[in-house]
């Protein structure tokens, strides 16, 4: 786990409360690139970062986590200013913990953001796998529709097109039908005429 903390006291009662159950990396306040760097160099399970109140720099360095490392991140924070709670959980945090941090609601608290940060990440795989599913099916019927204008084809006959092609070449259908598009595109504009 990689604790953030600027305040040796705060620190060490986390510390207290995981001493148990997992190895504790230590660090003062982070940001950006040395934050990213950190989190590369020694690949936590969790971030723990604990601060009075989540400032811009904060909030922002845990957005780059999120996007370019996701892990689960506990925050725990002094006091509540304006809407640091909404703003951190939208950067990616896991769990958000205002004031109270006592040894013994250490590890609940990280037991729960994990949980919480398993069933998020599995939602955000399945949006993505759809998404892609769809774009996918969407240059497929792109490409049958041109084989079926260009060559006569019959809906099936297209498929049965491409999924050979995609056999054969040893290649995703997706991939297949976006060459095809490319080099049906390619021709079509080689006939063109010439605009003046």
């Amino acid at each position: 786990m990689l604790l953030i903390d600027e305040d040796p006291e705060r620190a060490r009662q986390v510390e207290e409360g995981l001493i148990a159950n997992a190895v504790v990396h230590t660090a003062t306040q982070t940001h950006g690139r040395v934050l990213l760097d950190l989190i590369a160099r020694i690949s936590p399970d969790v971030i723990i970062m604990d601060c009075n109140s989540p400032d811009r720099d904060t909030i922002e360095s845990l957005r780059l986590v999120a996007q370019s490392n996701p892990k689960p991140i506990v925050m725990f924070v002094e006091e509540e200013g304006g809407g640091g709670m909404q703003e951190a959980i939208e950067a990616g945090v896991s769990a958000y913990v205002i004031d109270g941090l006592t040894p013994k609601r250490v590890q609940p608290l990280i037991d729960t953001a994990i949980a919480r940060f398993r069933h998020m990440d599995g939602l955000r795989n399945e949006l993505k796998k759809t998404k892609d599913d769809l774009a996918a099916r969407k240059v497929i019927e792109r490409a049958k529709g041109m084989l079926m204008q260009h060559h006569g084809m019959t809906e099936d006959q297209a498929f049965s097109s491409i999924r050979t092609m995609s056999q054969q070449q040893g290649k995703p259908i997706k991939e297949v039908a976006e060459n095809i598009l490319t080099i049906v595109g390619m021709l079509a504009g080689k006939h063109a005429p010439d605009n003046i």
